[in-house]
């Protein structure tokens, strides 16, 4: 039986973590997992505490690798308070990505496997026009474009090197212990609280985590995957008022929705300086994955509703 070697960062992250347990579950996958630090326990698990990307020397670590699966990055953060968020996101994101893939060649990885976001794409989309994975980046904040730069630096490295690059940009992952912005969704309806938000007409999507973890498993061996960027998505667009019902109905308290316009809400947003929130709660983000879905002979396993079940099973 051939073992494939593979080699994760951010292993102990939210998608890292959840990847690194089904990985060591694969008969015929031998797992090697990166993290910032080890937690108590974690010592002889497979796991290995690395500074700084950018500074660290992982040759001997990557030697006999296969696929190396990078899940590690400075995640987009709301109220960043860095003085120079973009010098930041491109310190990490950029130039750790782009120095742990020249080690990677070093080493002889033969595939890299990279999670970018949906962000390289951009913020919005117009309503049933869905963002494909050939269309031209147009990310709108630091984060996306750090991404985007490390997407183009892996493309360029893997054209004069010969290793596999395999990019997939997902949208909000949502699922057990999930930090942000659906975390915060999830409060506001465990509170009871009443929400202004049970008219609201947008579509956006969305990923189960089991869902992402089933494709990032996908792309380390199939031939297809090799070079390509796909799109990821449960294959199922929600709007804003159906996730908040899709959420009560998961925590068996549904959730108290007023019907007020979107037009309403969206001018009272302005006044108050929110338009940032109003938009990820108002305006439409989808994704098509259709070539994830036919190149990668792929669905979703789960459905939305089975994934929100998980959330809080």
């Amino acid at each position: 039986m051939k073992m494939t070697k593979i080699f994760l960062t951010g292993a102990n992250g939210f998608v890292g973590s959840r990847l690194f347990s089904q990985l060591q579950h694969v008969p015929t996958f031998q797992v090697a997992g990166l993290c910032r630090r080890l937690s108590h326990g974690g010592e002889g698990s497979g796991l290995h505490a690395v500074g700084d990307l950018q500074q660290s020397d992982l040759t001997v670590l990557l030697s006999g690798a296969d696929v190396l699966i990078h899940a590690a990055a400075r995640a987009h953060i709301m109220k960043d308070e860095i003085a120079d968020p973009l010098a930041e996101y491109r310190r990490v994101n950029v130039d750790g990505t782009l120095s742990l893939a020249r080690q990677a060649v070093a080493a002889g990885v033969k595939r890299f496997v990279f999670i970018s976001s949906i962000k390289v794409n951009g913020e919005t989309t117009a309503k049933e026009k869905a963002f494909r994975a050939d269309d031209k980046p147009a990310p709108e904040d630091a984060y996306g474009l750090s991404k985007l730069e490390a997407e183009q630096g892996l493309t360029q490295l893997a054209a004069s090197n010969g290793m596999e690059v395999v990019i997939i940009r997902p949208p909000l992952v949502y699922g057990p212990s999930v930090k942000g912005n659906f975390a915060s969704i999830t409060k506001l309806v465990e509170k009871g609280l009443p929400l202004p938000l049970g008219a609201i007409q947008n579509k956006r999507s969305f990923i189960g985590i089991d869902n992402l973890v089933d494709l990032i498993i996908r792309c380390i061996d199939h031939p297809a995957a090799a070079n390509q960027v796909f799109l990821a998505g449960d294959g199922e667009d929600l709007s804003t008022t159906e996730l908040l019902r899709g959420v009560g109905e998961a925590m068996g308290k549904p959730a108290r929705l007023i019907p007020i316009p979107a037009g309403m809400l969206q001018f009272g947003a302005t006044l108050l300086g929110k338009k940032a929130i109003a938009q990820r709660l108002l305006g439409s983000l989808q994704v098509d994955i259709t070539k994830t879905c036919e190149l990668l002979d792929w669905k979703p396993p789960y459905t939305v509703e089975e994934g929100l079940r998980r959330c809080f099973e």
